[in-house]
């Protein structure tokens, strides 16, 4: 009798959901805080008085946009997971209304996929007879169980991450010279999108630094466009 193979594949699937939610979380706040701070900074002389408005506009945005993303990832996810749970309850009703139409199109799906009739007609029939709705959410819903939409979870990392990302920028403002607040803030702000980015990339599987360039490239040019903007209105005013 053969021994049963001892090897094990990691994938990174059931992570996409938690994962994206959290490095879109934590980048928004990094890349929002920063350019606000810098954004205000840019607008303003340098004078007694102006870190205190800094931070005070940093801190309102630091929670308005956790809030924010909390509430806006649990909208968007909600209407996955509906979406999902309406196309799965329709699949149940199929399955009991025409079995064998159902067999046949599970079947179908394979044959398409380049497995011989034979094989996918039996195939289906195994698999349908072990967990039909499985089967069909897999392969015709394209709906599995660690990638299905989690509302709450996608909420909380978004929150989470947003208020650790802009927690990175605001504490700068509170070590940096004021002399030298912009360039610190900025800088700082890079060096965070870079460690996001590489994490990200890491704990995703994806190249590092193709996510470590992506992240620091359009962090940079949000913020260098929130300066010059702060420092037309500033002179303007």
């Amino acid at each position: 009798m053969r021994a049963l193979s001892s090897h094990r594949e990691r994938h990174v699937a059931d992570r996409i959901g938690w994962l994206r939610a959290a490095v879109l979380g934590a980048n928004d706040g990094i890349v929002s805080t920063a350019s606000l701070i810098i954004g205000v900074a840019a607008a303003s002389v340098q004078a007694a008085g102006q870190t205190s408005a800094i931070v005070i506009a940093g801190t309102a945005g630091l929670v308005a946009g956790a809030m924010s993303m909390a509430a806006g990832e649990y909208v968007s996810v909600s209407a996955q997971a509906d979406t999902e749970s309406a196309e799965l309850a329709r699949e149940r009703r199929e399955l009991i209304d025409d079995p064998r139409g159902e067999l046949a199109e599970l079947a179908a799906i394979y044959v398409a996929r380049g497995v011989h009739p034979d094989t996918a007609n039996a195939v289906a029939t195994q698999l349908m007879a072990r967990d039909a709705i499985g089967a069909h959410a897999r392969d015709e819903l394209d709906i599995t169980p660690g990638a299905r939409a989690r509302p709450v979870q996608a909420a909380f990392a978004s929150a989470a991450s947003f208020t650790v990302g802009a927690a990175l920028p605001l504490l700068t403002v509170f070590v940096a010279p004021a002399g030298s607040l912009i360039w610190a803030v900025g800088a700082g702000s890079l060096l965070f999108l870079a460690l996001l980015g590489a994490v990200g990339a890491k704990t995703g599987g994806a190249t590092v630094w193709r996510g470590t360039a992506r992240v620091t490239f359009w962090g940079a040019f949000a913020m260098a466009a929130t300066a010059a903007i702060g420092h037309l209105i500033g002179g303007a005013v």
